[in-house]
């Protein structure tokens, strides 16, 4: 269907949070404490899970997801944050693939997380270093 925009996250972006990752089992775990650092760095304790808080949760959800399944462990989840942004990036070991959108039909099982992430965000894109594969996604701070 196509490719991603190659761009690295915003030079500004301080990191506030990493998580690394070996099995889809740490998953839930990635969930919890994600979305407490969110409280943590800005977003008022108790706000729904359908704004801003449950995008990020979801979003890094799918792309740790895809990381652990098709990347090459382990996968990292690093929270960042600009003056008016979270910005989520998850990169795996895996340089020898670039990251698609996939063409998913109705009945398909999977494929969805980087058209999700695109959806729900206000900007996705991806970059390489020397030893990852990065796919950011940015959300309202």
């Amino acid at each position: 269907m196509g490719q991603l925009r190659t761009s690295p996250p915003p030079p500004r972006a301080t990191e506030l949070e990493r998580w690394d990752l070996g099995t889809a089992a740490e998953l839930r775990q990635l969930r919890a404490s994600l979305c407490a650092a969110l409280t943590r760095y800005g977003l008022a304790q108790g706000e729904e899970l359908d704004e801003v808080p449950g995008l990020v949760v979801l979003v890094a959800t799918e792309l740790a997801s895809n990381a652990l399944r098709h990347g090459i462990p382990p996968t990292i989840v690093t929270l960042l944050a600009a003056d008016d942004c979270f910005i989520l990036d998850v990169a795996d070991h895996d340089l020898a693939s670039v990251p698609e959108l996939a063409e998913t039909h109705p009945l398909d099982s999977g494929g969805r997380g980087l058209l999700l992430a695109q959806s729900v965000s206000l900007a996705v894109g991806w970059y390489a270093t020397d030893d990852t594969k990065n796919i950011w996604a940015s959300f309202p701070r």
